[in-house]
């Protein structure tokens, strides 16, 4: 055992000198009492849900002792990606309460006693809430930070890049020096957790890969029980042992890389050691770490849904009985005379005792609201005659545990049975339910996008001026003018991506500003595109503006499930509580082949909700919108027509000031006979097929949404419909893709149908992706004879006489 003055200043993280015994003491005990609370809120939780009072469960035990080491090294500013087994680390950093474990188990909706998510999260993923009711911004400086955990248990590894990034740029960028408020001085370690199991996903290699590329303050634990469900890990892991694969990544005299470090997670003083070592070489020198903790317990199984004694030999778990980490540290502390049996047994009825209390508070709060809901229910039911009515009213009143769907049900099923009824009752209970939709509206459906004060839709309009003299240029150089231009207003805003520094992106987006505004505001990366993504994630989370680029939309799916799962419900998974105003520049429509002439929009549009979707149809239009995203606080995708960068436009000489509001269309072209909807490349297509169709005697109105996230909210689709009474859905997505979308906007929000004389159409590509050739994209995707054909088709249908058949 080692010399108790070295173990005395591993676990205080002090100088041992300032510190007596009985101070060492009370350390140990206050760590002991912090694990064993959070063991027992695991054993109750679990309880709970086997009996029905939460609907799942998965937690922390056996990694409580590591937890509470890595806790002492956690400090102010400092930032956590980690993922569900976190929570004796939360309890340990005064993040998370055990009263708000147990709201949040019973998905407790108000964000005041379950903060992390307001009831929208499972148990254990957790959040800080960094945000100001007005959605501005704390000072994280001030305080301990986590990022919001989502269950994919490799996808916190992406963002954890990003968070640890911003710490380098703090410290390496003077012009960033007036931000006070998210750094000091660049000394804040971004500490990520993951699983043994999920270090096999390509994310976290990716993610390990670029840390050590940028050398940044990045701290990552990886939890190691030797099982990811019941996947044991010599089907896991090349040697079974993730810190000796890995060792190509230390960093030696060939160069910079990482420190590893490997400790055992029942070693209480061991662990201690580790981590005061490996966060101050972190914190200090800008090295990015990994501690390998491995020969961990997980004495409940992976969740509620399964027991590990269906997977694990009897050998194995005598084993974790007694290499539990909690009977470990309990050993250590009676051979060191830390604490007696008696004092030990003290300590954890104390905490036992605690637990319960946190549980029965947390649930007594949210049964309290749901029982006067109910009572206010039953009450209304009680003023009918009905005998029917009177029977759910009794079998509302008469249920114990109550749920907000039982409530909801019984009024329902009332209000349904009234049908045809005229009474005051009977008004009374529907302004009742109308209310109460009100607020689970607001419970259950708000914050897709946190709508502060820097809303895009708060940005105000300013339109694009030109000069006498403006120049006709390659529309590139209207988008590098509009990025050279916010980049010398803003220094928080910096662009990276493959390509994007030294030769300034592979269309010129960004030719020269590499060499006028630094490598750290313009930056290549390697082909990472989930760790892209990622990156400018964690820097939006810490105040910063980044502008991450993916080559081509096709390569979009590589980061899809980042964005999918991340980003876009950043805002609605914490309630507002948390904000990445990250822009996502990439290309796409029309150019040559499988992998480059992609318009994957139906997969856009489906699963990124909670992220703006920008389809400008010129690098015009594109610089407007980036001008409005870029002082806006909002998520954005911003799709460039990959066969626009060099048409030529007029530069405007406000190009880095003009806005183009999200959400509205705009009419490019008036007609009276027939209204075209389309976007992007297709856009084009449309207008070069309206000039045949004029001499054909057609007159088509060209509509064009600019985003389709939000869509058309100055609603000129259905303004143009009431006009021409037939509409036509341009663009080169699959059948049912983005068209399906645009005509459910118009015809079923909008209410648009009842303005159709004829059946709507949609003009697409085919089912596959484009072969390569022009024939191919001929073939393939809309072109100029589909849509007078298509046009005409309508028409002709409409007045055969004057439009007679084609074909």
């Amino acid at each position: 055992m080692k010399d108790i003055s070295v173990q005395m200043k591993a676990i205080s993280q002090s100088d041992t000198s300032e510190l007596s015994f009985d101070d060492f003491k009370q350390i140990v005990i206050n760590d002991y009492r912090i694990c064993f609370e959070s063991r027992q809120a695991s054993l109750l939780g679990r309880k709970e849900v086997l009996t029905g009072k939460a609907k799942f469960g998965i937690f922390g035990d056996g990694k409580e002792v590591a937890q509470v080491a890595m806790a002492k090294a956690f400090k102010k500013g400092d930032w956590r990606s980690g993922y569900y087994r976190d929570q004796t680390f939360m309890f340990a950093t005064g993040m998370a309460t055990l009263t708000e474990f147990f709201a949040q188990l019973y998905a407790n909706t108000n964000v005041d006693e379950e903060p992390f998510s307001g009831g929208r999260q499972m148990n254990s993923h957790y959040a800080t809430r960094i945000l100001n009711e007005d959605g501005s911004w704390k000072d994280q400086t001030q305080t301990k930070n986590t990022s919001s955990d989502i269950s994919t248990t490799g996808g916190q590894m992406a963002r954890l890049v990003g968070l640890a990034q911003a710490s380098k740029l703090y410290r390496e960028n003077p012009d960033l020096k007036y931000l006070t408020h998210f750094s000091v001085d660049g000394n804040e370690v971004a500490f990520g957790t993951i699983g043994n199991g999920s270090t096999s996903e390509g994310v976290f290699f990716e993610a390990i890969n670029a840390a050590g590329v940028l050398q940044i303050p990045m701290a990552i634990s990886i939890w190691d029980d030797a099982y990811a469900i019941s996947v044991p890990s010599e089907l896991q892991t090349t040697k079974q042992d993730i810190s000796e694969i890995l060792k190509g990544f230390q960093r030696d005299e060939k160069g910079d890389g990482f420190e590893i470090f490997k400790v055992k997670g029942w070693d209480y003083p061991g662990l201690c050691e580790t981590y005061e070592k490996a966060i101050q070489v972190c914190r200090e020198k800008h090295i990015p770490v990994m501690i390998h903790v491995y020969e961990l317990t997980q004495p409940q199984g992976h969740s509620t849904s399964g027991s590990h004694e269906r997977y694990k030999s009897k050998d194995r778990l005598d084993w974790e009985l007694e290499y539990d980490c909690l009977v470990q540290m309990r050993r250590w502390m009676l051979e060191s005379a830390l604490a007696t049996e008696e004092e030990i047994l003290e300590i954890e009825a104390k905490a036992k005792e605690y637990a319960r209390l946190c549980r029965k508070n947390a649930w007594n709060s949210v049964q309290e609201v749901l029982k006067s809901e109910a009572r206010e229910a039953v009450q209304l039911l009680r003023e009918f005659k009905n005998e029917s009515i009177q029977q759910l009213a009794h079998q509302l009143h008469s249920t114990v545990e109550m749920s907000r769907r039982d409530i909801m049900e019984t009024v329902r099923k009332a209000i349904r049975m009234l049908a045809g009824s005229d009474s005051p009752e009977r008004s009374n209970l529907l302004d009742w339910y109308h209310k109460q939709m009100d607020l689970n509206s607001e419970r259950y459906h708000s914050k897709l996008f946190t709508e502060s004060v820097d809303s895009p839709s708060n940005i105000p309009v300013v339109p694009a001026e030109y000069g006498d003299d403006a120049k006709m240029v390659d529309g590139r150089e209207v988008l590098n003018a509009c990025f050279d231009a916010n980049i010398t207003r803003d220094p928080r805003i910096l662009a990276f991506g493959e390509d994007v520094g030294s030769i300034g992106d592979v269309n010129q987006g960004f030719a020269g500003l590499q060499a006028k505004h630094g490598k750290l505001r313009i930056a290549d990366t390697g082909i990472r595109e989930s760790t892209i993504i990622g990156q400018g994630i964690g820097l939006a989370l810490r105040g910063l503006k980044p502008i991450a680029e993916i080559q081509y939309l096709d390569y979009l799916l590589y980061a899809i499930n980042v964005i999918s799962d991340d980003l876009a419900s950043l805002s609605y998974r914490t309630k507002a509580g948390q904000k990445a105003p990250l822009i996502i520049r990439t290309r796409g429509h029309r150019l040559e082949g499988v992998w480059h002439s992609g318009s994957p929009m139906a997969m856009i549009l489906g699963i990124m909700r909670g992220v703006h979707i920008c389809v400008p149809r010129d690098m015009t239009q594109a610089a407007g919108l980036y001008n409005t995203l870029l002082r806006a606080d909002e998520p954005a995708l911003v799709i460039e027509c990959l066969n626009g960068y060099r048409l030529k436009e007029r530069l405007p000489a406000n190009a880095g000031e003009f806005t183009v509001p999200l959400g509205h269309s705009e009419v490019v072209k008036e007609g009276s006979d027939l209204t075209v909807v389309s976007y992007g490349s297709t856009l084009r297509v449309v207008q070069e097929a309206a000039v045949e169709l004029e001499k054909m005697g057609i007159s088509i109105e060209i509509v064009d949404p600019q985003t389709l996230h939000p869509f058309d909210l100055n609603e000129v689709c259905v303004a143009s419909l009431k006009k021409t009474n037939k509409l036509i859905v341009a663009d080169e997505d699959v059948p049912g893709g983005a068209s399906a979308f645009i005509l459910q906007q118009i015809i079923e929000r909008q209410k648009g149908y009842f303005h159709l004389d004829s059946a709507p159409k949609t003009i697409t590509a085919r089912e596959h992706r484009p072969p390569y050739g022009s024939d191919g994209d001929y073939f393939t995707k809309p072109s100029v004879d589909d849509v007078i054909e298509a046009v005409y088709e309508v028409m002709s249908e409409a007045d055969p006489d004057k439009f007679p058949a084609l074909f």
